[in-house]
């Protein structure tokens, strides 16, 4: 990337506009994937984001079809991991032999083991990758990992709200610190989000795992906010075992995660009456993330035989109420 990238956002959700609003908003080339509602919406009234630093209004070339396009430099996939299978093969037009590809989802990503070296180096998580399907459509020498930390929601298409500070930190599969990784980081650090290069990307994986894991179910659940999740007494409590289980498994698997439970719990809290994504899918009627969020963790958890009972009951229950059985 010698000359100024052109960027694509695969995805316009509430991450999707967030990214797409700031990066263009910032002067950078920007084209929007999308379709349905939210594509009527970009064409017709452009991409509105009420954030920390207040209002941005962008208008970006947007379309349902990656040959309207053209080749990106640089590729964010910002759709739910279950939408990522169908999606990798429509995003095959943006992509040139020099495009990266930064997947920005929930969950344990399909990519996690690449990179790896010893027992672990080239196993699949079949939760979010059952088919080999993005193994096989997506070039992982091009894949720059990458864990969002933005609380963002759409009260319409292509208009997203974020009332907490952005936070992105990307790293490279196999844990280098390379050029490319450096000049990505820059360029979203020069959109006014907080970016981070990081040594040991998988860290931030397991971090961001324990938060989605311990809060979207039982937010599907009981209906509860971040505030009420890992503040209020009951619930807390049952946040908490999740999240020791958790981070059993993610030590197994070699993670160091910086923050000790109780304040894990108490930054929950201080997030405020956030309602989770899948809480927000819930109520939209959408599919769960439950298989990257959930399914991904209990799968490693099942390989090394830790036992995750708090954890495996609160995804089945979410599951449940997502998909009531038919009397």
């Amino acid at each position: 990337m010698n000359h100024a990238p052109r960027i694509c956002i695969a995805g316009a959700g509430a991450i999707g506009c967030t990214l797409a609003a700031r990066l263009a908003d910032t002067g950078h080339t920007v084209s929007v994937l999308a379709r349905g509602a939210t594509l009527a919406a970009i064409r017709a009234n452009g991409i509105h984001l009420d954030d920390l630093d207040g209002h941005h209004f962008v208008r970006v070339p947007a379309s349902d079809r990656a040959t309207d396009l053209g080749p990106q430099d640089i590729v964010f996939l910002c759709a739910k991991a279950d939408a990522l299978p169908a999606l990798a093969a429509d995003i095959q037009p943006l992509l040139h032999a020099g495009s990266l590809l930064v997947p920005v989802v929930n969950g344990l990503p399909w990519w996690y083991f690449h990179g790896l070296q010893g027992r672990f180096a080239g196993q699949r998580i079949r939760a979010v990758d059952p088919e080999g399907l993005l193994a096989e459509r997506l070039d992982l020498a091009q894949v720059i990992g990458c864990v969002v930390f933005i609380t963002a929601q759409c009260p319409a298409p292509a208009v997203a709200e974020a009332q907490n500070p952005h936070l992105m930190i990307f790293g490279e599969p196999d844990n280098r610190l390379t050029p490319r990784l450096e000049r990505l980081r820059a360029l979203v650090a020069d959109a006014g989000i907080e970016a981070r290069a990081s040594e040991r990307i998988r860290d931030s994986v397991w971090t961001k795992a324990i938060a989605n894991l311990s809060s979207n179910p039982l937010s599907v659940i009981t209906g509860a906010t971040l505030e009420q999740i890992y503040g209020q007494a009951d619930l807390r409590r049952i946040a908490g075992d999740c999240l020791q289980e958790t981070l059993l498994t993610a030590a197994a698997y070699g993670a160091r995660i910086e923050f000790d439970p109780q304040t894990f719990l108490d930054l929950g809290a201080g997030m405020g009456a956030v309602r989770t994504s899948m809480l927000q899918d819930y109520d939209k009627g959408r599919p769960l993330e439950l298989a990257a969020i959930g399914d991904a963790v209990l799968e490693l958890a099942d390989r090394l035989e830790l036992p995750m009972p708090i954890t495996r009951h609160l995804v089945a229950l979410a599951r449940f109420r997502a998909h009531p059985p038919r009397p």
